[in-house]
């Protein structure tokens, strides 16, 4: 297909532009200001039940940036940032930006392996943690480059007295800290949250020269080599993501009126991708975002959802799946809904057709990655059912469907979907190689997955080049897992694989050759629990005397699927 006939352009629905301007802001740190400066007196987030103004958030993160200077970072440090859906991430990611650095979103849930990569692999100096995974940090922090931990509780920012009782409920009652020892050998320093927000209100914030062209996060993914890698995220490529967001909802919201009071409901992690841009969105229009900060409690979930209208909820398919089954559910009142955005993962038909049956709102699907900022292509909001495809490419993007030789294929024919736009990234993170193989000649980003698109612009994934593993919406590599599990006594050999799933989209299911006939199921799951995130641990494992290989001794993954 020649990329210059843009044909999806003739489905979009009306109003919506064809192209957006990202250099109407000189950096994201000019957005995050103007949204502070028209919004100080507005709600900006509220977490169990306790709220934040835009004026609070913007003082906070005037502090713990000016802290941060203090410490007498280069420009270009990357500040690790390790916290679940609380409002210290936001304080956190605005103060990072807006001071000049660098974010690099860490998963609370990573194993100390998995930690020490991300760490030492971006190069972070400073870490702002919740207490709760603070023994994760504690294991390999002297192998690590960090010389600063800023240490959060989960009270902070919730008032002086609600917060202490927070605060002292998960340490004590709930037991959700585990006991743990940050060493401060080698000038390393740990500081409290609140403690580094008061030092840094003396203190004077100085804006920072940052462009367009600076980095703004390190958004890791995994890597087919079984690390994973850092996409670089421009301030560019993020402002031009929450614009085109933007654009794309805005014919669905027009009866909210002022888009200042849409409750957006926040209950994907944050530090995932797909999360990430929507609470920026939601900070480009001035709206407030519900903090979820356990959303697999679906029973505390639901109860939020029944305290005040809420307009927009992205989920991927599981988390819509496991709110439809809990019986509370159906008492929500869905009337002031406007978009249900489904995306991380693929969604499935019996799951929206369910999904519109008990709220009348349908499932919206999209489809985009963390190098492209979450952002790709998505079914118009104003849809009125499911469609099955992934939708349109959003204004300013081009996706093309290629050969292996990077050659253009026709309408209805399948090949790699590829993918060009200004929320594009620019590479991996000193991974040049990586990076040359990801981009196609004339500049797409090769995406892995294969698609369809039709005359109309519409695109259908039909399979996936690559052999990853996506459950619940994150990527899982075959390699990882089998490097680790290859380290696990008695394992001779082993190899992982995707299989459908009803509830995760796609679940783990592992072969291995043993050669300790002692070796169980249980023994390989402990282990995995012990070296894996919980979203990586396999469903199956099955014990086999042999693997199907080709002729040169790879295994045959799609044999294992099939069955064989």
């Amino acid at each position: 297909m020649d990329t210059m006939n843009k044909v999806w352009l003739n489905s979009y629905p009306e109003g919506v532009p064809h192209t957006v301007r990202p250099e109407q802001y000189p950096s994201l740190g000019a957005l995050l200001d103007e949204s502070f400066r028209k919004n100080a007196d507005r709600p900006f987030c509220i977490c169990m039940e306790r709220w934040l103004s835009y004026r609070q958030v913007h003082q906070y993160a005037d502090a713990l940036g000016a802290w941060l200077q203090s410490l007498g970072l280069p420009s270009d440090a990357r500040v690790a940032i390790m916290l679940p859906n609380i409002p210290q991430f936001s304080v956190t990611m605005s103060a990072v930006l807006r001071s000049g650095y660098t974010c690099v979103n860490v998963n609370p849930l990573y194993t100390a392996r998995e930690l020490k990569h991300q760490l030492n692999d971006s190069g972070s100096t400073v870490i702002v943690v919740l207490e709760n995974f603070a023994a994760t940090l504690a294991e390999v922090i002297d192998q690590t480059a960090v010389q600063h931990v800023v240490l959060a509780s989960m009270g902070d920012l919730l008032g002086f007295w609600y917060g202490h009782w927070i605060t002292f409920a998960v340490r004590h009652l709930a037991k959700m800290v585990p006991a743990f020892t940050l060493p401060l050998s080698n000038g390393r320093s740990v500081t409290p949250f609140m403690n580094a927000l008061q030092i840094g209100a003396s203190l004077p914030f100085k804006s920072s020269n940052c462009t367009l062209d600076s980095i703004a996060f390190l958004q890791y993914t995994g890597g087919t080599t079984g690390l994973s890698k850092g996409a670089i995220l421009t301030h560019r490529n993020i402002v031009a993501a929450i614009l085109q967001a933007e654009a794309w909802f805005t014919p669905a919201l027009g009866r909210i009126g002022d888009m200042r009071d849409a409750n957006n409901i926040t209950a994907l992690p944050l530090y995932h991708i797909f999360a990430l841009t929507l609470s920026l969105l939601s900070m480009r229009w001035g709206s407030h975002m519900t903090l979820i900060p356990n959303p697999r409690d679906i029973g505390k979930f639901v109860e939020t959802l029944k305290m005040r209208p809420f307009h927009l909820l992205p989920a991927v398919n599981t988390l819509f799946n496991a709110l439809l089954q809990h019986p509370q559910f159906k008492n929500v009142d869905f009337s002031s809904l406007c978009v249900a955005q489904a995306g991380g993962m693929a969604a499935s038909l019996g799951t929206a057709q369910h999904w519109l049956k008990v709220t009348g709102s349908p499932m919206i699907e999209g489809w985009g990655m963390s190098e492209t900022c979450a952002i790709g292509t998505n079914n118009p909001v104003t849809s009125h059912e499911f469609t099955g495809s992934i939708g349109l490419p959003l204004p300013g993007i081009e996706i093309a469907i290629k050969n292996d030789a990077g050659e253009a294929r026709p309408l209805g024919a399948a090949g790699e979907i590829c993918i060009k736009g200004p929320n594009v990234m620019s590479g991996y993170y000193r991974q040049p190689e990586e990076t040359a193989a990801a981009f196609t000649p004339d500049g797409f980003l090769r995406t892995g997955d294969i698609g369809i698109m039709d005359e109309r612009g519409f695109t259908t994934i039909v399979d996936r080049k690559k052999d990853m593993i996506l459950v619940s919406g994150f990527n899982v590599y075959p390699n990882e897992l089998e490097n680790v599990i290859s380290l696990c006594p008695g394992v001779v050999e082993c190899a992982a694989v995707g299989v459908p799933d009803a509830k995760q989209g796609e679940a783990i299911k592992v072969f291995i050759i043993k050669d300790d006939p002692t070796l169980s199921e249980d023994d390989v799951a402990r282990y995995c629990r012990d070296n894996l995130t919980g979203y990586k641990h396999p469903k199956y494992i099955e014990f086999r005397d042999e693997l199907p290989k080709s002729n040169v001794g790879k295994i045959l993954r799609r044999e294992l699927r099939s069955g064989k």
